[in-house]
């Protein structure tokens, strides 16, 4: 059983819930050929900017949350069709698929 969670941290798990799904949907919203790349930009700068703090240290997740807010709405502009995606992201996404499936999680 997880332990009991302070109504911050709540708050902070919801809001960065919130910030994914929008930023999932802003990738569906972008050129078919760009909608992976865009999708892979926001898995792999959530899960870096999620490992490098301490769950404790609250400030520099609120302050990594209004950023990602703002990059989310700077990506959102129709004006940016396709993002660059660098070669630790594709090794990344290859290690976490990999790890997904050795674990038994079907991925779509």
């Amino acid at each position: 059983m997880s332990p009991t969670k302070s109504g911050l941290q709540r708050e902070v798990l919801a809001l960065y819930r919130r910030q994914v799904l929008v930023a999932l949907r802003m990738a569906r919203t972008k050129p078919p050929h760009a909608q992976p790349k865009f999708t892979l930009f926001v898995r792999y700068n959530f899960h870096i900017q999620a490992t490098s703090i301490s769950p404790r240290n609250v400030a520099a997740i609120e302050h990594l949350l209004r950023r990602g807010r703002r990059q989310i709405e700077m990506y959102e502009s129709s004006s940016i069709k396709d993002c660059q995606i660098s070669q630790t992201m594709m090794d990344w996404q290859q290690a976490w698929s990999s790890s997904r499936h050795h674990y038994g999680v079907q991925t779509s």
